[in-house]
Formats: structure tokens, C-alpha cells, sequence
């Protein structure tokens, strides 16, 4: 049987105690040899079923859940090990070449560029007919992660026989792949995914025209949405809560209107300066306001950001989270006394765009065919075996300055 290199996760308690010891000392005991995660030879993959393609990629996206799970940054009893299988091959972010394409492939053909989209929802599963959320699209809140003839896994990256892009090759149903056009480069192609998952936010939770928006950190997600806020909704400034200069700058590139770095008192304060909002000040702890910002969106999910989060939300406004850290308790009053709309944003699927119903990826590609240019982003790139030093420099933000971290299978 043919082979290949990947990198791969392996859900051994062993591997995953020495990481988290040695990962208090150095961030080098994560990548290690001993660690979990392995730059290994594996089997080439099968087609599951006729009508899925094999593709080879061009350039792979370093996602934050990937890293996450290199850092073991999660809990044992985190609901969302249901849904995973283990070992797999990592990574779900890629633009790639169509190299084989099955028996029943209709849509798709060998030497298409394409962006993924990693879901493996009803379609890829082969379920017919699919399931109520597929039918209208919403492939991420698919009620059969669990059926069908591949292994439990919501998307490409975490799945025991389907491996993730993290590798030589991998395979992909035929439905998961958008055709780039050519205009389009493959640095711009790579970004697809992440700009799909804000894009989602956005569109289905808008705020009011010409209302101010807040968008909390400035990574890849919340970079997307300050560009997808710019794009759909022109008139409402852009609020930024950032952490380095870098990516000041990239946001108002991108067509943030203020950005600010600090503590959550010193930011309470300032977007009370920019809204003309009334700081309420209890006798201890932080201040908060009734009439902040129209929508919150928190790409960066910790307590104290959704905490925040909700202090800065006007009355009966929104705070959209699509960031993921380990929970904990917050301060959570004024969420009911304000009557906050809290909710979850989870990647993408079929979304209203400018009234056409087209998948996120589709609108992005034709954003970025038109002139939307998110590129700058990238700021480091190694070739696929040299993983290690690619998530040291995600680990080391700080001091490299990493922005986006794309592998090259070369």
C-alpha cells in the first residue's frame, strides 16, 4: 500500500501527560517526539466513496483550533469529543489541485484548483435525503456527524479514516470543493475558510446601519470580520480590540475605524469616549454601559472577553462568539439586565448574500476576484515538515509577530 507523510494526532494519555508537564517548562515539549501530535508515514487514502475527488495541496492554513489541540488547550469533558476520531491526521484549512476524481464525479475534474470546505456533513457521509439543516444549508449544524460510511467527525482534520489536509494528499467529496478562478491566488484561496467562518457572523447577525460595531481581537477571524464589516455594512464604525501593532495596522488596512489595546476597564472607558455612552460604575470590580455598541463580535472567546463582551453591548444588542477557549464562571448581571442577545457562531454554510443564497466560500472567492485582498495576513510560511517551527512561531506571537502561518507541501 502506498504511502505518505502526514501530521498526525495521537489520543494516547501517555503522549498527552508528558506534553502537558513539559509544556509548563517549554513550548518545545508539545512538538516533540513524545508529544501527540507526529510528523509520521501513513497509508494514502482511499476514495470513501465514488463520487469524492483526491487532492493535492498548494498551501494549508494553520487554523487556532489546530494549535489549540498541539497545546492541549481544552478539557477532558469537552462535549465536542463526540463528535471527533482519533488517530487523524490534522489540519482543514487548504487550496489544493484535484489529482484523481471518482467513478461518479460530476462537478469536478482532475487539474481543478480548489478551495476546501471541510465539513463532512450529509452530502459527503452519502445520506439521502439529507438532514433538516443540510437541506437548507447549515452543513455545520448536520445531525449525522455520526452516521454514514465514514467515522464520526464534524469536518476534514478530525476524522480517523478521512485525513485532514496536513499531509501529501487527502481526499475530499466533490461538494466540498470551490474552484478558484484563476485571478485568485492561492495565498488569497488559502484564507477562504477562515474569512467564511466571519463572513457567517456578520451576515446573520448584522448590526443596524450606520450603528457601531466592536469586533474583540484581531487574529484571523476577527481581522476577517473587520473586512466583511467594511464590505457589507460601510457605515457603521468599526470598533477594535487588539493586542499588537501588526495587527493595528492590518485592521485599519482593512477598514477599522479605531483600535484599541488595553485592560477591560481602560476599554470600557474608551468606547464609552466613542459612543457618548454614560459609564456605570458599581461599588467594586468593572464598569459597565447601557448604551454601547450595537453588536460585540468576540473572535477570541475567553470569560473575560465574552464578560467584557457583554458590558460593552447596548441594551438588547448582540454579542456574537465565534472564538473558543476553555470556559469558566464570569460576571454575568448585566447579560439578563440588558437583555443581551448571546450567541454562538459556528463556521459556515449557505449564507444570504446581497439576497442571493450562495455558500460562504462561493462569496468569498468572488470578493476576492473583485478586488478584496486579505493576503497581508500571511506573514510566515514553512514547508509541511517543518511543522514544529511553524507552531513555535504561532506559540511565540509576541516576539515573531505571526499573523497567519501557512504550510507549503514542499
Amino acid at each position: 500500500m502506498p504511502h505518505m507523510h502526514a501530521l498526525r494526532f495521537h489520543n494516547s494519555l501517555p503522549r498527552q501527560a508528558f506534553a502537558y508537564l513539559g509544556g509548563r517548562l517549554s513550548y518545545r515539549a508539545y512538538v516533540s517526539s513524545l508529544a501527540p501530535v507526529r510528523f509520521e508515514e501513513v497509508p494514502e487514502p482511499a476514495l470513501p466513496a465514488e463520487d469524492w475527488v483526491r487532492v493535492r495541496p498548494r498551501l494549508m492554513g494553520i487554523c487556532g483550533s489546530d494549535t489549540k489541540q498541539i497545546f492541549l488547550n481544552g478539557a477532558r469533558d469537552n462535549p465536542m469529543t463526540a463528535l471527533i476520531s482519533f488517530p487523524h491526521v490534522m489540519g482543514h484549512e487548504a487550496v489544493g489541485d484535484i489529482i484523481e476524481t471518482g467513478p461518479a464525479v460530476s462537478n469536478r475534474a482532475v487539474g481543478d484548483r480548489v478551495a476546501i470546505n471541510p465539513w463532512l456533513s450529509c452530502g459527503p457521509r452519502g445520506i439521502h435525503p439529507p438532514c433538516s439543516a443540510c437541506e437548507v444549508g447549515d452543513y455545520m449544524l448536520c445531525r449525522h456527524f455520526m452516521d454514514g460510511h465514514i467515522p464520526p467527525a464534524i469536518h476534514l482534520g478530525n476524522n480517523a479514516q478521512v485525513p485532514g489536509v496536513f499531509a501529501e494528499q487527502f481526499v475530499a467529496h466533490e461538494s466540498q470543493c470551490f474552484p478558484v478562478p484563476d485571478s485568485v491566488s492561492d495565498d488569497a484561496a488559502v484564507l477562504s475558510d477562515p474569512f467564511a467562518v466571519s463572513l457567517h457572523s456578520v451576515l446573520r447577525w448584522p448590526p443596524r446601519e450606520g450603528k457601531p460595531v466592536l469586533v474583540y481581537g484581531l487574529g484571523t477571524l476577527g481581522l476577517s470580520a473587520v473586512a466583511a464589516l467594511r464590505e457589507f455594512h460601510p457605515e457603521s464604525p468599526i470598533y477594535c480590540v487588539g493586542r499588537y501593532a501588526y495587527q493595528e495596522t492590518l485592521a485599519r488596512q482593512f477598514g477599522a475605524t479605531e483600535v484599541i489595546v488595553g485592560e477591560s476597564n481602560a476599554l470600557i472607558e474608551h468606547i464609552a469616549s466613542l459612543t457618548g455612552a454614560e459609564v456605570l460604575r458599581p461599588w467594586s470590580g468593572v464598569p459597565w454601559l447601557l448604551d454601547g455598541v450595537d453588536v460585540v463580535y468576540d473572535t477570541v472567546g475567553t470569560p473575560e472577553t465574552v464578560e467584557t463582551s457583554i458590558r460593552l453591548a447596548r441594551a438588547q444588542g448582540f454579542v456574537v462568539v465565534s472564538g473558543v477557549e476553555i470556559p469558566a464562571r464570569f460576571e454575568w448581571t448585566p447579560l439578563y439586565f440588558k437583555e443581551i442577545n448571546l450567541v454562538g457562531s459556528n463556521a459556515f454554510g449557505v449564507e444570504t448574500v446581497r439576497g442571493d443564497r450562495v455558500h460562504a466560500i462561493e462569496a468569498y472567492l468572488t470578493l476576492a476576484e473583485n478586488g478584496l485582498d486579505l493576503t497581508p495576513m500571511i506573514t510566515h510560511r514553512y514547508p509541511l515538515q517543518e511543522w514544529r517551527d511553524a507552531v513555535l512561531t504561532i506559540a511565540h506571537r509576541k516576539q515573531t509577530g505571526a499573523g497567519k502561518v501557512v504550510l507549503t507541501p514542499e
